[in-house]
């Protein structure tokens, strides 16, 4: 079986990119509604934006009858859809509010880094992701230039709140870790399901505290906002975690402090200081290990029956009844494979080294 030489890195490379594009441009535009928003209120306007959005786009589908080509969540996915919303929609932005009132921006902002490091340790000790040293190298290279990005000089003040905020990344680093077990099912569907529950949440929580609703207009530029930074990028991540695995899904996401910070640039006229240029120049360095990085031995396939979007490729060899469309989604099963090819932790390549 022959495989191009990059056709490992598609489509999970671009969608990873395209998810901390998108994230990362939410930062500045957030930035430039702090002042008609509360802070909470504006993180419940974000994911509530985000479900809505997608419920919207779901409805739209339904209505002109054009088929969805994704699995559907089933009775077995709703632990896993639990605990992502527990962990990464209610926990994680619960404790990181509570560590914000207690420690410096510039410390928390360095502190939120620690997310892609819990991600890739958990995937890399507790689901056994393969995670090579070239891997290593690049992530703590994107790392290096997101902590220089956040840092003021002044150091970090390892306190109570600094605590608070470390566990949040670790919620969620668990949160993308559990969210690889739902990455074979419809994305949108699980954004927006996430979406809708922690924006409700969250709004709820701040308007329980006293908060007053801001004006129909801001409201609205944060949910169109949280529709695309915090939904659409949301699910190009779940994507990229099917084709990526979790740690090169994550290390790709770093990139989203590096692309937040250039568009403060355009958007609030912030300096161009050569802090920025060191930090992209390590982020370039973390991207080019990544993108370079070759991952090929012969390695065995076990049977496996599962169910998930895809095309009749070198994995995919299996019969229809009648013609259909690609990709398409129905159960299928894989015969035992023993071949080589360039390949990444994806769905199909969670085996042992």
């Amino acid at each position: 079986m022959t495989h191009s030489a990059h056709a490992h890195l598609w489509p999970g490379v671009p969608l990873a990119l395209g998810s901390a594009i998108l994230f990362g441009a939410s930062t500045p535009l957030s930035k430039l509604l702090l002042g008609a928003l509360d802070p909470q209120m504006l993180a419940g306007a974000l994911y509530l934006g985000a479900g809505l959005g997608l419920a919207a786009v779901r409805l739209g589908r339904t209505a002109t009858g054009v088929p969805s080509n994704e699995a559907p969540l089933r009775r077995s996915d709703l632990p896993w859809l639990g605990a992502v919303v527990v962990f990464g929609g209610l926990l994680g932005p619960l404790l990181l509010m509570l560590g914000l009132t207690r420690t410096q921006a510039s410390s928390a902002s360095l502190l939120l880094n620690l997310e892609s490091l819990f991600t890739m340790a958990i995937a890399w000790l507790a689901f056994k992701e393969n995670v090579d040293r070239r891997l290593l190298l690049g992530a703590f290279a994107i790392l290096a230039g997101a902590a220089l990005l956040s840092s003021n000089g002044k150091g970090v003040a390892l306190d109570r709140g600094a605590a608070l905020i470390a566990a949040a990344c670790l919620c969620w680093g668990l949160d993308n870790n559990l969210t690889r077990k739902l990455s074979a099912s419809d994305p949108a569907q699980i954004a927006m399901i996430k979406g809708l529950v922690a924006g409700a949440a969250n709004i709820a929580l701040v308007l329980w505290f006293g908060a007053a609703l801001p004006s129909r207009g801001s409201f609205g530029a944060a949910a169109a906002v949280g529709f695309f930074g915090v939904g659409v990028s949301l699910v190009c991540f779940v994507l990229a975690l099917r084709h990526l695995g979790t740690a090169r899904a994550s290390a790709y996401f770093s990139l989203a402090p590096f692309i937040g910070a250039v568009l403060a640039i355009a958007l609030l006229h912030e300096p161009l200081t050569a802090r920025l240029g060191l930090a992209g120049l390590l982020m370039g360095l973390g991207l080019w290990l990544h993108l370079t990085e070759r991952h090929e031995h012969e390695h065995m396939h076990d049977e496996l029956e599962h169910e998930h979007a895809h095309t009749h490729d070198a994995h995919h060899q299996h019969e229809h009844d009648g013609p259909v469309s690609e990709p398409h989604s129905h159960k299928h099963r894989h015969a035992p494979l023993r071949h080589t090819h360039p390949h990444y932790p994806d769905a199909h390549h969670r085996h042992d080294h």
